[in-house]
């Protein structure tokens, strides 16, 4: 299984610009709203047509501008589950997940029944999409995608109808169908979390165009490009001036900071993730800094300390039990950054 896109389209004053290949993954679409991640999936379903480019699935061509080629979405073996899961409300569960499967009744039952079995369904089979809740209309939508056997599977923001506290265990029910289904996956979404918690690589939109991608895990921690980290979720980055090979000056952090990666001359600014500052016994101690705080947050599971440092502000997130139990609920007098931890940018 395999899938090439290589497109562009124009809307006004924003470009779409994405080239990107797939072989067998779970491919996360990471990016703020309005980048571009729902429009490349729409191109890549046949919903949106691109202006120029190419787009091959398992070696068949769906799309070629040159070749004036440009399949309808029925022929294209697309599965593309919609934020709001398009039930048709007057189809009961069964009837949902056979809309799509080719045959009578009769001939379509075996394939649905072990769809329901499949997608924790049973039991739901005569009910109507306004007799469920929101989990259950996932994997409703989802069994009537995955029934028909799809190439590709596109799911536009799968968690953004539901509340959050549906989310984690869907998580996983999600995460379990993906794993036996042997075509790509595409998961759209602006929240980091999901992505990092579903797929096992990611590509990164930034205003339309495709800027960075990989492995997940490797790209969360290397993110390479500012941007990415920003996507990411680093809160702490400053601008910085190459002093060696192995340190830079953080500009608007006002202190000199010894690397373990090696400063290249593209190196443009430095980043720290929260959860990664550590307490200093003392300022003679590589990277540290005064910890001056400025204010402190409660977020149900952890403490969010804003450092002044140099008119600027350094998140710090820890858990409260590392508030009580190791700080005793009083702030150190520095912190440091450790140089292991630190993320040099593009």
């Amino acid at each position: 299984m395999s899938l090439s896109v290589d497109i562009k389209k124009k809307l006004g004053n924003f470009s779409l610009n994405v080239k990107t290949n797939m072989d067998k993954e779970r491919r996360g679409l990471l990016g703020a709203s309005g980048c571009g991640k729902s429009m490349t999936l729409k191109c890549i379903a046949g919903i949106e047509k691109p202006d120029e480019g190419s787009i091959i699935l398992n070696g068949r061509l769906l799309y070629d501008s040159k070749k004036k080629i440009d399949l309808p979405p029925q022929e294209r073996n697309v599965g593309y589950l919609f934020q709001n899961y398009a039930l048709f409300p007057n189809m009961t569960v069964e009837e949902n997940i056979g809309c799509g499967l080719k045959g009578s009744r009769k001939n379509k039952k075996p394939r649905v029944d072990q769809m329901v079995e499949f997608l924790h369904l049973k039991g739901l089979e005569k009910r109507y999409p306004m007799q469920l809740s929101g989990g259950q209309q996932q994997r409703v939508a989802l069994a009537r995608i995955l029934a028909y056997e799809p190439d590709v599977v596109l799911l536009d923001e799968p968690f953004s109808a539901l509340d959050s506290y549906l989310k984690e265990n869907l998580w996983q029910e999600l995460l379990e169908v993906l794993k036996v289904y042997h075509g790509d996956t595409i998961i759209v979404s602006h929240n980091r979390d999901e992505i990092y918690g579903l797929c096992d690589s990611i590509a990164i939109m930034d205003t339309g165009n495709l800027i960075l991608s990989g492995n997940t895990k490797e790209l969360f921690d290397k993110p390479v490009k500012l941007s990415a980290a920003r996507m990411t979720g680093c809160k702490n980055i400053s601008r910085v001036k190459k002093q060696s090979d192995y340190t830079v000056e953080a500009l608007d952090w006002g202190m000199l900071l010894k690397t373990k990666e090696e400063v290249n001359e593209n190196i443009r600014y430095v980043g720290i993730r929260a959860h990664d500052i550590r307490p200093s016994e003392d300022k003679t101690m590589e990277n540290s800094l005064p910890c001056n705080s400025i204010r402190i947050t409660d977020s149900p599971f952890e403490k969010n300390l804003i450092i002044n440092s140099n008119s600027n502000e350094l998140w710090w997130k820890i858990s409260k039990s590392y508030w009580v139990n190791t700080l005793n609920e009083k702030l150190p007098d520095y912190i440091r950054l450790p140089k292991e931890h630190l993320m040099l940018l593009e």
